[in-house]
């Protein structure tokens, strides 16, 4: 596992919906969340970059979101992050191992000294039918 560690800041902004998770491991919320945001996006024909970011943060809190074209929409949740330093790991395949990838990211970095902390953030690449193919970029926050 090819682990970077980055100094440069990592600033996003983006636009959707936040949400309280049910439990540890729950990607229903996030993506009832996700979906909600696509129909405002979609229905007001708001220019965006077409990446879902996910962003867990502290509580059981999640955020999903796009990136949009200097635009904004008074239907949508805005979040701005700015990570100072991270880690980045990109997971290559299918998605049901992006959690897997995750705590292999976190035992690594363990290991090397880092301390992880929120928020967590995932940036999913444009979709492939071959999921072996799929990407999603994976940064944790070190502190």
């Amino acid at each position: 596992m090819h682990i970077e560690i980055r100094t440069e800041p990592f600033r996003i902004t983006i636009h959707g919906y936040s949400g309280i998770a049910s439990g540890k491991h729950d990607t229903a919320t996030t993506f009832k969340l996700m979906d909600k945001m696509w129909q405002v996006v979609k229905s007001k024909q708001l220019p965006n970059k077409g990446l879902n970011v996910w962003v867990y943060e502290e509580g059981m809190k999640v955020f999903a979101g796009v990136e949009l074209n200097d635009v904004s929409s008074p239907e949508l949740e805005k979040m701005s992050i700015c990570l100072e330093k991270y880690a980045y790991f990109k997971h290559i395949g299918p998605y049901h191992l992006i959690r897997n990838s995750g705590e292999k990211m976190i035992d690594e970095l363990k290991r090397k000294g880092h301390e992880t902390t929120l928020p967590y953030i995932e940036i999913y690449g444009h979709w492939n039918d071959d999921e072996t193919k799929l990407e999603t970029e994976l940064i944790m926050s070190l502190k």
